[in-house]
């Protein structure tokens, strides 16, 4: 085994996604790479700085979006994750819409988008992280094949360290690719 020990930080890789919640009435964004699903259930969480500006807006109207950018918007996403909030207006980085359940922007440009309704929040260090009921889905048409998002279409940007990925091409399927292994 040839390893090397390394330092005990999380590396990715990570989907880089963009959050967005409404702030002091306007869309507001941040990207992130700590989110993923909770559970089979159709729940989301976000992990997100506690002195973040959207942290405060997640917290006031208890709904988040999760957005997927392609990589064709990586300059808007490395963008809304290093500028504040509390320094720069981010409302007119991306067109919004709104789905009538919730209070969150959706970025109309992301391939996909999920609008999270707050059912939990769990404090964790300087962080807290929110658990989000997925109330409402989009996806573009274009990205979708037989009725979902297709990797390959969404294009979604990967972090890992300090650099951003393309995805590459599909290398199996879920649930399928390894059953000739589990009949041996």
């Amino acid at each position: 085994m040839n390893k090397t020990k390394i330092p005990n930080i999380p590396y990715g890789p990570y989907i880089a996604v963009i959050a967005g919640a409404t702030v002091k009435g306007k869309p507001s964004y941040t990207t992130i790479g700590a989110y993923g699903v909770v559970s089979q259930r159709p729940v989301l969480y976000v992990s997100l700085k506690n002195t973040h500006y959207i942290t405060q807006g997640i917290r006031e109207n208890g709904f988040f979006s999760v957005n997927i950018p392609d990589a064709g918007l990586i300059e808007k996403t490395d963008l809304c994750g290093i500028v504040s909030g509390n320094s720069k207006d981010k409302s007119q980085i991306f067109s919004a819409f709104y789905d009538e359940v919730g209070d969150a922007p959706m970025i109309e440009e992301c391939p996909v988008n999920y609008l999270c309704k707050v059912i939990q929040t769990i404090p964790v260090f300087d962080f807290t992280m929110f658990l989000g009921e997925i109330v409402a889905a989009y996806a573009k048409d274009q990205c979708l094949e037989n009725g979902m998002p297709d990797a390959a279409l969404v294009r979604p940007t990967i972090m890992m360290a300090a650099r951003y990925f393309d995805i590459g091409e599909p290398i199996g399927r879920v649930f399928q690719s390894g059953r000739e292994l589990a009949a041996k």
